[in-house]
């Protein structure tokens, strides 16, 4: 269980981020749903990304050491970040969508 943890912590840290995204720009909005369904997805991509690079948990990097604090917050940083850019990109392809 362990090992999912970095991963776990990603996707919730995802959903928080799509949704104050979404509460912060409107326009972008998909509705608490869409919203936490795109910051759960771009969670775990962006932690998987920073995984890949070096930073945070290093689940991808294969290092252990998800467990200590720079870690925990790599991987909460990399997910509320990648949640957040990933909901605020469907938004506006949603929105560009809608328009035409």
């Amino acid at each position: 269980m362990e090992e999912y943890l970095p991963l776990i912590i990603q996707l919730v840290s995802g959903a928080a981020g799509g949704n104050l995204i979404g509460k912060l720009l409107p326009k972008l909005n998909l509705g608490t749903l869409g919203n936490s369904i795109a910051g759960i997805l771009g969670g775990g991509l962006g932690g998987q990304i920073l995984g890949m690079l070096g930073v945070g948990a290093g689940t991808a990097a294969g290092v252990d050491g998800g467990l200590d604090v720079a870690g925990i917050l790599g991987s909460v940083a990399g997910g509320g970040v990648g949640g957040g850019v990933l909901m605020a990109i469907v938004g506006a392809i949603k929105g560009a969508m809608g328009k035409s």
